[in-house]
């Protein structure tokens, strides 16, 4: 019986396989993965450098957002349109040269309409001019570990040496949502308006069609040139499971949605996203030189998950702590170490960093004279 089901196991693995292989049928490279692990679950090509097209505006966004992160921009910023940006061919929304529009309405305009005028004017917003606001772009490539991409404009129409590759578009997409998961407030809307100093309105429709068609997709950005084809980085999100797919030079619109939805079908099918420990769950009580309180709780940072096959049974795991040098304060939130996941084999599943269930005070002369007191009486060593 033994034989037999190990022979079915191997057999099963065989078809997986064979299967995966016929996953994408037009792209010419292509990639999936899950966020959370960063798990490469199927590709196909996926470090060969070719036009990104539109996708380019990945990026684009990732700046947009780091800057409101930063504080250097808030959605209600005024941007006046240059002439630079209106005059921006490809799909645009049509900005005229003295406009203002608010940097949301911008930010919509690149998430659903693509539309190149916008994020030329955000570019010029952000750098101070676009040349500046490419050299961002590839300085947050190189932060990011981008080893095949190169930008030389922001929203990606064809352009000597602009090039990226599906593993690194699924890396920028994964930073984006996982980081700023707030965008998928835009890139999930299928139709929406701008409206324009005047009062008219110019009617947004998005450009990647699965945010209507695919119940899961809320995201994330389509391309299309003569160079690249026709290209998309896709998100969507299931049973807590989110997941990236990138497919690119794709001859037609309809053969890119088709290897995109077997793509995402055969992530959510075939895998499962286990949750082994919660955010913010405690794992231990240890002691922290110069603190308040004799122990302190630490917990979790983000989700502690491991990415398994759909069939397979959840696992047990154990948590070794590893602590940075640290003492009081420190405030919650403060990264202090990292909490190593193993399970039940022995093998590291995954890293995650840890921090204090909520602030720790640094302890004045009298919170050492009390604990010094105690010790006394009690007969123990005196504490330091």
């Amino acid at each position: 019986m033994k034989k037999i089901l190990i022979l079915f196991s191997f057999f099963f693995l065989l078809l997986m396989r064979v299967h995966a292989a016929d996953i994408v049928e037009y792209a010419e490279s292509a990639i999936l993965i899950e966020t959370s692990t960063g798990k490469v679950l199927f590709e196909k090509e996926a470090d060969e450098k070719r036009a990104p097209a539109s996708m380019t505006k990945i990026m684009s966004m990732i700046l947009i957002m780091d800057a409101i992160k930063n504080g250097n921009l808030t959605l209600d910023d005024k941007v006046i349109i240059s002439e630079n940006a209106s005059g921006m061919g490809g799909s645009q929304v049509y900005l005229n040269t003295g406009e203002t529009y608010k940097v949301e309405d911008l930010l919509k305009s690149i998430a659903i309409a693509s539309a190149n005028d916008a994020v030329v004017a955000m570019s010029e917003k952000i750098g101070g001019t676009e040349e500046k606001f490419v050299e961002m772009m590839n300085n947050k490539c190189q932060e990011l570990g981008c080893v095949n991409t190169n930008f030389v404009n922001p929203h990606g129409l064809d352009a000597d040496n602009h090039y990226s590759c599906a593993r690194d578009m699924a890396l920028m997409a994964s930073y984006l949502v996982t980081n700023y998961p707030e965008i998928l407030k835009y890139t999930s809307i299928y139709e929406d308006y701008l409206q324009r100093p005047d009062g008219s309105n110019t009617w947004l429709v998005n450009t990647n069609k699965l945010v209507r068609f695919y119940k899961d997709v809320d995201g994330l950005k389509t391309g299309f040139t003569q160079t690249a084809g026709y290209c998309l980085t896709s998100t969507a999100q299931k049973n807590n499971m989110r997941l990236i797919g990138v497919v690119m030079g794709v001859d037609s619109p309809d053969n890119r949605t088709s290897d995109t939805v077997k793509m995402l079908n055969y992530g959510f099918n075939t895998y499962k996203l286990s949750v082994i420990y919660e955010k913010d769950k405690v794992i231990d009580n240890i002691k922290i030189e110069k603190s308040k309180d004799e122990t302190v709780d630490i917990v979790l940072m983000n989700d502690a998950t491991e990415l398994l096959n759909i069939n397979d049974k959840n696992k047990d795991y154990t948590v070794n702590v590893q602590l940075n040098k640290i003492k009081a304060p420190i405030k919650k939130g403060q990264r202090i170490g990292t909490a190593e996941i193993i399970d039940n084999e022995g093998n590291i599943v995954t890293k995650v960093g840890i921090t204090v269930k909520k602030d720790v005070l640094k302890a004045n002369l009298w919170d050492y004279f009390k604990r010094n007191l105690d010790v006394i009486l009690s007969g123990k060593k005196i504490y330091n």
